[in-house]
């Protein structure tokens, strides 16, 4: 099982280049899953690639933000107002990122709608995806 997440492309820019090593969550998976796979939602809109993930935090954003701040890519003030008003929150830190050779376009999709947050996707939906690239 994977999930499918929905990235911003300045985001995705940065966990390319290795400025930002954790993907913030307001919620997250209660399934097993063995990757990330990266929407890069518009003007990109994309599936670009995937991640695994090295450890999840869940604790208070100012915990999380303590531990994670070095390898954020992005200023307390964005971390502080996305967590606004929130008890908890959770950091991905991601491992090994595998960008696929071809990017796949969300207009080449039949039937994809972008995840407000997350999707679980199964191995086969990806292999019907990136057969149809």
């Amino acid at each position: 099982m994977k999930a499918l997440l929905s990235i911003k492309p300045e985001f995705v820019d940065k966990i390319i280049s290795g400025e930002k090593k954790y993907e913030y969550r307001k919620r997250i998976f209660k399934q097993k899953i063995e990757s990330v796979v990266i929407y890069c939602t518009m003007p990109v809109g994309k599936i670009i690639g995937e991640f695994t993930i090295d450890k999840i935090i869940n604790d208070t954003p100012l915990n999380i933000w303590s531990e994670s701040k070095n390898e954020s890519g992005i200023g307390f003030d964005y971390f502080s107002d996305y967590f606004k008003d929130k008890d908890q929150g959770y950091a991905m830190r991601i491992d090994k990122l595998n960008l696929y050779e071809k990017a796949v376009s969300r207009d080449s999709l039949s039937n994809f709608t972008a995840p407000q947050s997350f999707k679980y996707v199964d191995d086969d939906f990806m292999e019907e995806k990136l057969s149809e690239k």
